[in-house]
């Protein structure tokens, strides 16, 4: 078996868990490795990038974003995600510090549950030919550079005209990602098991732009009608400058996220306590 690890190298934490994990699942024989980084801050064997995946189980330790880069380096071979938890408001990582020898136990003895997660694929269409396909868990952002004014943007679904948006960008999101960059931009929150689209306009200068929610096989076209520098995110983790003409297809990815499932109510927990809004149980129980 063999087993890699993703570390937030910011957070101290999360350096010691993942040396003391790694270092215990070395002594059951286990095979084990890490991203170079992360593998130079604690002496265990380092992993190219793209070989992260070539494992059975890739535990990340840090938040969501740790848990996001992850999933950008395990989705492609499917491999299961652990996700410890080392950030400030993240949804997505389930595993508590404290639960971390159980989850691992879970996993060695075969008694863990796996939890699917669809992502997004983007394309950018170039003179009639896909010339890039990124592949997201959270988003795919369309917005305008930093240098630009307010551009507006044409969005088509399912070869059906749905809006011009007079806006700073145009967002498409995953159940998984409406509590990330989409909750910020004023999306809906949508429960991560479901199967979605969410479109949300990026501070639109039109009150009559909501946020929608699609079905998760709908064909989203966007472009930029106005002229000015627009650049594609996908996860915060890429960023491309687009072309005059450019077409961006989104559309529900082959590929899913694997994440290992430590409590079936953690995402209703979370809600309820990140945004204080249940104080107790609407019934009393005897």
């Amino acid at each position: 078996m063999r087993i890699h690890a993703i570390i937030n190298l910011f957070r101290p934490d999360a350096v010691q868990a993942a040396q003391e994990a790694l270092d215990g699942l070395a002594a059951k024989g286990i095979t084990i490795g890490a991203d170079r980084d992360g593998a130079k801050a604690i002496g265990v064997p380092a992993v190219p990038s793209d070989e992260i995946g070539d494992a059975d189980l890739v535990m990340s330790f840090g938040g969501d974003g740790t848990l996001i880069r992850a999933a950008h380096l395990c989705s492609e071979r499917g491999t299961p995600i652990l996700g410890v938890y080392f950030g400030r408001f993240g949804f997505v990582t389930q595993c508590q510090p404290s639960d971390l020898g159980a989850a691992i136990s879970s996993f060695l003895d075969g008694t863990h549950s796996i939890e699917d997660r669809m992502m997004i694929q983007t394309e950018i269409i170039r003179e009639r030919k896909t010339v890039v396909t990124l592949h997201s868990l959270n988003e795919s952002v369309v917005q305008r550079s930093a240098t630009t004014r307010l551009l507006t943007f044409d969005v088509q679904v399912d070869g059906h005209e749905l809006a011009k948006y007079p806006a700073d960008g145009v967002m498409v999101a995953t159940p998984t990602g409406s509590t990330a960059y989409s909750l910020s931009a004023g999306g809906p929150v949508v429960d991560p098991k479901m199967d979605a689209l969410l479109i949300t306009a990026i501070m639109p200068h039109t009150l009559s732009a909501r946020p929608l929610v699609l079905h998760a096989n709908a064909e989203i076209l966007i472009r930029v009608e106005t002229r000015g520098d627009a650049v594609l995110g996908c996860d915060g983790q890429s960023r491309l400058h687009l072309l005059s003409g450019d077409l961006i297809k989104i559309t529900r990815s082959p590929r899913v996220t694997k994440l290992m499932n430590v409590d079936d109510a953690d995402f209703y927990r979370k809600l309820a306590e990140r945004f204080q809004w249940s104080k107790g149980p609407l019934l009393d129980e005897d």
